[in-house]
């Protein structure tokens, strides 16, 4: 007799929600029966999951027939603003108590920076190697403000806009997480990490941060320092856009498939060695045919 597997059906959330936006509007009825759906809500009220999602920073909006779209999937590069964000922390868990304890940002649109954002975090340690990397001393944490009170004048700043970071997983995660901490809400952005459109934009050996910028003679100080790092990587996000094909990249979601997808500089040029090396050996075939 053959036993029976129970198969387990994949939950339906937000993501799948999301997923779909990227491919039509959906209308908002619909929406709100869809959030119902979905097994990732905070609240059972789906009118309140709909205004969550917006103050968490997904950039949704409404046409003239009450549907809802991703504002992502209809602005052009140049329309769209983006926050260019780098931090420093005294440790990589905040599950182990460690934290932000400097948080630097750019806005950065149609390619220009428009404003910015700065501010060092109270912590009361700072472990000796972070010391020497950022050069941030405890001494100059003592009267910054306590990260509760950054946080949310971060999240005031960072409005809707598309986070950009140098290494996305880490800067994102680890600022979602820190607003879940704080019962903030988590990061909902539309995200795009500038080392992998590097890859696809900058024919560069190494594609670190402190590489691209002598890479790129971009005249930026104090490596490891997060408003200089994020005013470095606007830069770096600078020299990539020009590189992009606006005709093809025609918004920016787009974008954001094409910073993800298998085409990377790197892949490219090997595919055309190996291109090379396969017809010298069919000229050296035919050559031996000839004899």
């Amino acid at each position: 007799m053959k036993s029976r597997r129970r198969i387990i059906k994949p939950s339906f959330k937000i993501s799948n929600i999301i997923d779909r936006l990227l491919i039509e509007v959906i209308n908002y009825d619909e929406f709100l029966l869809l959030l119902e759906k979905a097994s990732d809500t905070f609240f059972n009220n789906p009118e309140l999951e709909f205004e969550l999602l917006i103050s968490n920073g997904l950039p949704l909006e409404f046409d003239d027939n009450n549907n809802v779209f991703l504002k992502t999937t209809k602005y052009s590069i140049d329309e769209q603003c983006f926050c260019i964000v780098d931090i420093e922390t005294n440790g990589s868990s905040i599950k182990k108590g460690h934290q932000i304890i400097e948080i630097g940002a750019v806005k950065y649109k149609n390619g220009e920076i428009i404003d910015k954002f700065e501010s060092l975090v109270y912590a009361k340690e700072i472990p000796s190697y972070i010391q020497e990397v950022t050069n941030i001393k405890p001494l100059m944490l003592e009267d910054a403000p306590i990260l509760e009170s950054v946080l949310k004048e971060f999240k005031l700043f960072l409005e809707d806009d598309v986070f950009i970071a140098h290494d996305i997983k880490f800067d994102y995660n680890y600022i979602s997480d820190s607003f879940e901490k704080y019962d903030l809400g988590k990061l909902e952005n539309r995200k795009l990490c500038s080392i992998d459109l590097a890859k696809r934009t900058i024919d560069s050996p190494r594609y670190g941060l402190g590489f691209l910028k002598e890479e790129l003679e971009i005249k930026v100080d104090n490596h490891h320092r997060a408003y200089y790092d994020a005013l470095a990587t606007a830069y770096v996000f600078t020299e990539s856009l020009k590189a992009i094909d606006k005709e093809k990249i025609t918004n920016v979601e787009k974008l954001i498939s094409f910073s993800k997808s298998s085409k990377t500089i790197a892949s490219i040029k090997e595919k055309k060695l190996k291109e090379e090396e396969k017809n010298k050996e069919v000229q050296k075939e035919k050559q031996k045919e000839v004899k």
